[in-house]
């Protein structure tokens, strides 16, 4: 029987869309792709959410590898990024809905030092029964470690939680320390009619 409900936070509350920021500071299709490989899918950006760097700290280690007629965008990108977060439609509902329903929630995110920022943004820390950040630990899903983490902290049984992520991988990762979980595809509806079904 299900009773907490895990969330990853990256398009499950917050809607985390690189293109947004590249669209606002960047005047041209080259300087987004550039920027988007270097800043967005470059290394520097995993080291912020194993939180070996700080999010400030990635222009100054990104900048050298790019042209510096487009260091006024990338540096525009690296501090404003988080221009994106914003709630992703339905999850504070399904929120609401879980814990009228007597659910305890949890949040378990690959996150840089900046998650403490723009997070309130959805829901202050405090309306969440707990919350474990990858920077936090040196550590990110789905690194089965971080699971046992979450589950050490807050006294959970795997067998009644269920994880909702938006990757596969992150939600195989849950399994293999015997959670339920689920790969979110912008379908809150779905997940409340599985639980009020038992599916899960």
């Amino acid at each position: 029987m299900i009773k907490n409900i895990i969330f990853d936070m990256g398009n499950v509350l917050l809607d985390y869309n690189p293109q947004i920021p590249l669209d606002e500071f960047c005047s041209s299709d080259e300087e987004k792709d550039i920027i988007r490989r270097e800043l967005f899918e470059g290394p520097e950006w995993i080291e912020g959410d194993l939180g070996n760097i700080s999010d400030k700290d990635r222009y100054d280690l990104i900048k050298d590898r790019v042209d510096m007629k487009y260091h006024e965008a990338l540096k525009k990108c690296a501090y404003q990024w988080d221009i994106c977060m914003q709630p992703v439609e339905g999850a504070a509902e399904f929120c609401e809905y879980v814990r009228e329903k007597g659910y305890n929630i949890y949040v378990l995110s690959n996150a840089s030092d900046l998650f403490y920022e723009y997070f309130p943004r959805f829901k202050p820390l405090d309306y969440f029964d707990g919350v474990v950040v990858s920077c936090d630990l040196h550590m990110v899903k789905p690194d089965r470690r971080i699971y046992k983490y979450i589950l050490d902290k807050y006294s959970l049984k795997p067998e009644e939680c269920l994880f909702i992520d938006d990757r596969e991988d992150n939600v195989e990762g849950a399994k293999t320390q015997g959670i339920n979980a689920v790969v979110f595809r912008n379908n809150y509806e779905e997940i409340k009619e599985n639980l009020l079904n038992g599916t899960y």
